[in-house]
């Protein structure tokens, strides 16, 4: 099990809405590294194994004081939130990369169990829409030496889970318990496959 006192930075879990990031919070504090949440939106059908969300994150850009605390710990952010984080210290990203299509379907489930719509725009439109957002990010993070990134491969990790985890452990500085964390993998919530809906 990792020591999360020898780690001098913040680990942030982000990527596109119904990407894996979730899941991957539950990994790394399966593994050892202390979870930042508060358990304000809880688990439903979508997420039954909890958001891991923390509300402070949203308000970063008028008060980053939830940082003061964070070093050695896991916060999940939506890659958007990323720009408002004060240069002043160390970040290493875990960007969770899934299928657009997949991305899509998930968020289309989810949009009609909630009752909501799309708003009239198109599964294509909506990808396009990502790809620019997901470009102008990774232009934008690689200029800034504060953040350190790799892509976690959402799919790989569903067939794969110790390889990539192997990956991540890596990246972190080690000490995770990565054969617990490929132990949590619930191939029954992989719903939204590329090529159609799982059971």
């Amino acid at each position: 099990m990792t020591n999360s006192a020898d780690k001098d930075f913040l680990t942030i879990v982000s990527g596109l809405p119904r990407s894996g990031t979730s899941m991957m919070m539950r990994m790394l504090e399966t593994g050892g590294l202390p979870v930042m949440i508060d358990q304000i939106r809880t688990a439903d059908d979508d997420n039954p194994n909890g958001y891991y969300e923390f509300e402070a994150v949203k308000q970063t850009k008028e008060d980053p004081s939830w940082l003061d605390d964070s070093a050695g710990k896991v916060v999940k952010m939506v890659y958007r939130l990323l720009y408002d984080l004060p240069e002043d210290r160390t970040y290493y990203v875990l960007f969770m990369g899934r299928e657009l299509d997949e991305v899509l379907a998930s968020q289309r489930v989810m949009l009609e169990r909630n009752g909501t719509g799309s708003d009239g725009i198109s599964d294509e439109q909506m990808r396009m829409m990502f790809q620019m957002e997901i470009d102008k990010f990774f232009k934008w993070i690689a200029d800034r030496p504060c953040f350190k990134l790799i892509r976690v491969d959402y799919n790989a990790l569903m067939h794969d889970p110790a390889a990539e985890l192997a990956k991540v452990d890596e990246f972190l500085g080690g000490g995770l318990d990565v054969e617990a964390m490929a132990a949590t993998v619930d191939k029954s919530l992989y719903r939204n496959r590329k090529q159609g809906v799982a059971s």
